[in-house]
């Protein structure tokens, strides 16, 4: 059997060779570390935790504790080595980080299917079984390569420019109304009227919120198209109300009257239940972004699924271009793994990991797919990285809103979650059962 070649040995490229491994099938992983490195890389181990040494919620009733219980349920290595070396950090899951990477480094080095190759991969190669998870840092030659390879079709992205993104359930609808502005088209906006009063406080707030460091890997270049609605606001107190909190042609149907201000949300889904702040990309940090735009009248309990973020990130526009097993549709051979498609964060990586090495086992080992069902979180991700009706396709956590709801009501949102997580699990039990692996 020929070996699957995996470029990177990140979180989703150590996860997708370790499960093609253990699966009986040969793999070379390429890894440039040590000879090259970005300035986001510090140690020569693989799965580098480059940011934060926190996995996250490891609560069931959280989206990402769901992920991570399925991941541990389907054998992941990630999350194996996690648990072992996990530190003190209430009821999330937090690291110590060396430990983690030098356990995941190891297993990777002593398998027996694996081939560890160190040296910079500078295009795809060009037959066989191949599983590209080069990380959001892609070396500059290689992102050259799949930009050549996908131009036609203006699939790749330099950088991550996205405004905050909110559940629809948690807007107040009381303060808030559907409307397009002169009532054009149908009213697919939800709008947040601000008094005088409220926007000089929001606006106040807003221009004097922390930013978020900029990392030395960052390139500022990024945000001369896409200017941060910070940066808009301290170019003078009315600026916002003539760019994306215009209140023109939105007359508050309580009132009957124009705001001083509207903040407006766009669907974000096909299902409706995420919505986007307009023109609110940022570049505050994550705590500042809640506190700011929670000002906003009607978004004071909103719950943010996606905080904005501006930054360098290599990502494809998957839908359209990969399909639910992370396979180029035009070319199934070629897979990708990682933030490169649109996942965002360490335990969606090797969520994206585990289901493209386990899809393409199949193909390989003649067995059936398991195309990963919706209800589960491996799945939802799966989908929403490749569902062509996603609106304005940006980089996204796993989050109970790209999971299809339950079809009937639960009193208390975490009772619901825990009910969406408990039917995730039912559903990759038989998944989970027929895989019958031994390590």
């Amino acid at each position: 059997m020929d070996a699957v070649k995996v470029i990177g040995a990140g979180l989703a490229g150590s996860e997708a060779a370790w499960q093609l491994a253990r699966r009986g099938i040969p793999v070379i992983l390429y890894e440039m570390k040590p000879q090259k490195r970005t300035p986001a890389h510090h140690s020569d181990d693989f799965a580098e935790l480059c940011c934060s040494n926190s996995l996250r919620s490891d609560q069931l009733e959280n989206a990402v504790g769901l992920l991570k219980e399925e991941l541990r349920r389907m054998g992941s290595l990630i999350l194996s080595c996690a648990d072992a070396h996990r530190v003190p950090a209430g009821g999330a899951l937090a690291v110590d980080r060396f430990g983690f990477s030098a356990a995941v480094t190891h297993a990777i080095r002593s398998h027996p299917n694996i081939t560890v190759v160190e040296e910079e991969v500078t295009r795809i190669p060009d037959e066989g079984n191949v599983i590209v998870a080069s990380g959001p840092l892609t070396s500059d030659a290689l992102s050259d390569d799949i930009s050549r390879r996908f131009a036609g079709a203006n699939h790749l992205h330099f950088f991550d420019a996205a405004a905050p993104i909110v559940t629809f359930e948690s807007i107040d609808m009381s303060k808030a109304w559907f409307a397009s502005r002169y009532d054009r088209g149908t009213p697919d906006y939800v709008n947040c009227p601000m008094t005088e009063a409220e926007y000089d406080c929001f606006w106040r707030e807003l221009t004097q919120a922390k930013q978020a460091e900029l990392h030395a890997f960052d390139d500022e270049k990024v945000f001369e198209g896409c200017m941060p609605v910070e940066v808009m606001a301290r170019r003078g107190r009315d600026t916002l109300c003539y760019g994306p909190l215009k209140p023109v042609g939105l007359p508050d149907p309580h009132t009957g009257r124009e705001p001083f201000a509207v903040v407006q949300l766009r669907r974000d889904n096909a299902d409706s239940t995420m919505y986007n702040l307009v023109g609110f990309q940022t570049h505050l940090t994550f705590p500042e972004q809640r506190r700011v735009f929670s000002l906003i009248p009607g978004l004071e309990g909103a719950e943010f699924v996606r905080y904005g973020v501006m930054h360098r990130n290599t990502y494809l526009q998957s839908p359209g271009l990969l399909n639910c097993r992370y396979q180029v549709i035009d070319e199934p051979r070629l897979c990708f793994a990682g933030q490169m498609t649109g996942v965002e964060g360490y335990v969606e990586s090797a969520a994206s990991g585990l289901v493209a090495a386990v899809e393409l086992a199949h193909r390989m080992l003649g067995l059936p797919p398991v195309d990963f069902p919706r209800e589960t979180a491996l799945g939802a991700l799966a989908h929403y990285v490749s569902d062509p009706r996603v609106v304005n396709f940006q980089p996204m956590n796993v989050n109970f809103g790209i999971i299809p709801p339950l079809g009937y009501k639960v009193k208390g949102k975490r009772n619901k979650n825990a009910a969406l997580a408990q039917r995730a699990l039912d559903a990759l039990e038989p998944i989970r059962a027929n895989e019958q692996i031994e390590d």
